[in-house]
């Protein structure tokens, strides 16, 4: 697979271990995981001209992609932080 910018090592590359274990033991971290990729991946083919969307769609879009970091952001605290 081809790597899509914005994925998720990109925005936590010095958690990367710690989110494969959180996704594999929590199924809520397993869920916001699936839907940050689904949504960055909608996200990527729109930017490069794939798929077609509107200009507001695609910013609808980023603006889920940027509450599911920040969702995930949260775990990560909270998994450090125990």
């Amino acid at each position: 697979m081809t790597h899509v910018p914005g994925d998720l090592q990109d925005a936590f590359p010095d958690d990367a271990a710690l989110l494969h274990s959180l996704r594999a033991r929590n199924a809520h971290v397993h869920k916001l995981v699936e839907q940050y990729h689904a949504l960055n991946r909608a996200v990527h083919r729109i930017e490069s001209d794939i798929a077609p969307a509107s200009d507001e769609h695609l910013e609808g879009l980023k603006k889920q992609r940027l509450a599911l970091l920040d969702a995930l952001a949260e775990q990560l605290a909270l998994a450090k932080a125990a």
